[in-house]
């Protein structure tokens, strides 16, 4: 019984003691976490910017720094070197996306220290800095991979129905980890297959759908597990998806449960955010319209969706077999269009409609943008 595991299982590790804590940066770091929140950021943006700032106060705490007044642009130059050569547990370096996010953050907090008239200057006013260029995810799951994954969570346990509710939500409505962790009892509606997300990236709310598999396994935790879970917390009497500790969940714990499974499936460097690139990568192959994918993922532009455009590649291959001057055997040569309903009706044994669907589709991959407007790798 998860009761049972709740007692015997190791507590949250308590944090251990910042050696900064005392130096004077982290007030004007809380002063700019309090500024974020009031002009409008959502809570996980403004957490995300103090988590980076708490990591440059430690550093500049390392090197003597007390004051914003003290940091110069060669010290961000400094700074921006040290996390190029930074390396993770596992001996790999920053991606680019986090340390231009780690990096950013700090210009943005300089550039609020000089409206407040902190300092006289701004010494990240000239810092260069790109944007990465937002390429394919690095890790693409199947179909087989995913349903592997699904099948990994033991089901005849209360965790494991948990878990196997948490998974399927991810996969067949494609939120984000962050959005799932944060999910409200009212915000489901098993009998409609629907769930509300609400203030998601850039406080916006929408309405997915969420599928008849999802909602089963869902209603099977609510009914079986989740009472077994309530710890009488209070900020969590209304969330979804409880942890073994009856709380809301963790961002790492989570990630934990989910890259647990991942590796029992034998797939390496799994996490939450794959299940949201398969959700959107196998409805485009499925047939889906990229404006309702985009509207699914919540993405403002088309162009951010496009970017899954690239990963339904089964299509292509198809449509580029049936088309293309350079086949090793061509029979009797048919006129391009006729072609390419012919590859696509050999695929998927569509109907004229459809078959015109697939082909707007293949234009569209054709056409897809090469950047993506998204967030850092476990977060679109």
């Amino acid at each position: 019984m998860l009761k049972a595991r709740r007692a015997t299982e190791n507590p949250p590790r308590p944090r251990k003691i910042d050696p900064s804590s005392a130096n004077p940066l982290h007030d004007y770091v809380r002063s700019f976490a309090e500024y974020t929140t009031i002009v409008g950021l959502t809570a996980s943006t403004a957490h995300t910017r103090l988590r980076y700032l708490t990591i440059f106060v430690q550093w500049a705490h390392e090197r003597g720094l007390s004051h914003p007044s003290e940091v110069t642009r060669p010290v961000l130059q400094r700074y921006q070197r040290h996390l190029y050569l930074w390396r993770k547990k596992d001996g790999q370096p920053l991606s680019l996306a986090s340390q231009y996010g780690r990096i950013g953050s700090v210009i943005v907090f300089f550039k609020w220290l000089t409206r407040q008239n902190h300092i006289l200057s701004n010494p990240a006013a000239d810092l260069e800095t790109h944007r990465p260029r937002n390429g394919l995810p690095k890790l693409l799951l199947s179909v087989a991979q995913v349903e592997a994954t699904l099948n990994a969570t033991p089901t005849h346990t209360l965790r494991g129905i948990r878990d196997r509710a948490m998974l399927e939500v991810l996969y067949s409505s494609g939120i984000r980890k962050g959005e799932l962790m944060r999910l409200q009892l009212n915000d489901l509606d098993l009998e409609r297959g629907t769930l509300m997300v609400r203030q998601g990236k850039g406080r916006k709310d929408r309405l997915v759908p969420l599928g008849a598999r999802a909602c089963a396994w869902t209603r099977r935790y609510l009914l079986e597990v989740r009472a077994e879970l309530l710890a009488g917390d209070a900020s969590a009497l209304n969330t979804v998806f409880l942890s073994d500790w009856g709380g809301m969940f963790e961002e790492d714990r989570l990630f934990r449960v989910v890259r647990g499974y991942m590796l029992q499936a034998g797939i390496e460097n799994g996490n939450c955010h794959a299940f949201r690139h398969a959700c959107a990568t196998h409805m485009l192959e499925g047939g889906a319209d990229l404006r309702h994918i985009q509207i699914i993922l919540g993405h403002s532009q088309l162009s951010t969706t496009e970017i899954y455009t690239h990963v339904a590649i089964d299509k292509l291959i198809a449509v580029h077999a049936a088309t293309h001057p350079a086949k090793a055997v061509r029979e009797a040569a048919p006129s391009a269009q006729n072609a390419l309903q012919a590859a696509n009706a050999a695929a998927d044994g569509l109907t004229p409609q459809q078959a015109e669907k697939t082909a707007h589709r293949a234009f569209l991959a054709s056409l897809a943008a090469e950047d993506e407007e998204s967030s850092d790798s476990e977060q679109i």
